[in-house]
């Protein structure tokens, strides 16, 4: 930097989910500021010396009369976010316990909303990756590994009894690309009963032979351009991808991904041996993402509240949910 330069100031904003009866509150920005009319989520900057839940107590009352019992608020996302003039940090966190009427305190009112109401236009574009993690569930549900259409099919619909989860990614590595899109075929409707999501695991070529598929989850490395157009399930399908160094989110970041899995984070049955990143990489890592994270490796549903707390989307794995042999 020549001594002319002046540093470009980073503003550390509390971003506000706040979750009642399965609509997020929602706010609208005034006319006459930056961006304004789009829509955006309650919050405000962090003064100095005061903690990020202080912060978001203190905003969340002043903006909508709303009560937030500090000990409520979950991480969901950080968010680096270039403006050209400055940078933000949105610290977003989550709550499910405002107590109150909400109203708009400060002038535009505010709105309850199901996340499907979300529209990536309708807010700033630093807002866009809390839409995407509201959307994704906590957990991810991968399949194992079977040596034909049939058991694996047999093995998932016991899964999907069993465990219910709702975002699945179908991976058969064993299966010839012919016998994986029968069983992607035959798959589908049977999340879709179960009201599962159901992720193809493959190139774009994958993904245009599987109509309807909700989403594409690309091997790496190697595994070719993603779809043109990710979205989110039910607008072209999510668009994810596993990865497991800092460059590599960067990668997906760049490309457009919704998400992304990282890891191992613990030892792993179908890795035996293979390096493990621990959860203070792992919370490291996630960090400096501007996308959900789902921990992956040797987890349980146990490790929800651990992968949450380091700043991740939630946890994916197979042991978990899939029938053993």
């Amino acid at each position: 930097m020549s001594a002319r330069e002046t540093p470009v100031k980073e503003v550390h904003v509390a971003v506000a989910v706040i979750v009642r009866d399965g609509r997020v509150l929602i706010a609208r920005r005034p006319d006459h500021v930056h961006q304004g009319g789009l829509l955006e989520f309650p919050g405000g900057k962090v003064e100095p010396g005061e903690t990020v839940q202080a912060a978001l107590v203190r905003e969340i009352a002043e903006e909508t009369g709303l009560h937030v019992p500090a000990g409520s608020l979950e991480p969901v996302i950080g968010i680096r976010h270039d403006y050209g003039d400055k940078r933000g940090f949105l610290d977003v966190w989550e709550t499910r316990a405002a107590g109150g009427e909400a109203r708009g305190c400060e002038g535009p009112p505010v709105e309850w909303l199901t996340p499907e109401q979300l529209r990536d236009a309708d807010f700033p574009a630093a807002n866009r990756p809390i839409i995407r993690a509201l959307r994704l569930p906590r957990q991810l549900a991968i399949t194992g590994s079977e040596n034909g259409p049939e058991p694996a099919l047999a093995h998932l619909q016991e899964g999907l009894s069993a465990a219910r989860p709702p975002l699945v990614l179908l991976r058969a590595p064993a299966l010839s690309p012919l016998a994986y899109r029968e069983l992607a075929a035959n798959a589908l409707p049977v999340c879709e009963k179960t009201g599962a999501a159901l992720i193809v695991h493959g190139g774009p070529e994958v993904f245009r032979a599987i109509p309807g598929a909700p989403g594409l989850h690309p091997p790496w490395p190697g595994g070719g351009t993603p779809p043109a157009s990710p979205g989110p399930v039910g607008g072209g399908g999510w668009r994810g991808g596993a990865w497991h160094a800092r460059q590599e989110i960067e990668h997906a970041t760049a490309i457009g991904a919704d998400y992304v899995t990282l890891g191992p984070v613990q030892p792993t049955e179908s890795h035996p041996g293979a390096p493990t990143l621990g959860w203070s990489v792992f919370a490291d890592l996630v960090s400096g993402a501007v996308l959900p994270v789902f921990a992956l490796g040797g987890l349980s549903p146990g490790d929800l509240r651990e992968a949450r707390q380091r700043g991740g989307q939630g946890i994916a794995g197979i042991r978990f949910w899939w029938p053993q042999s």
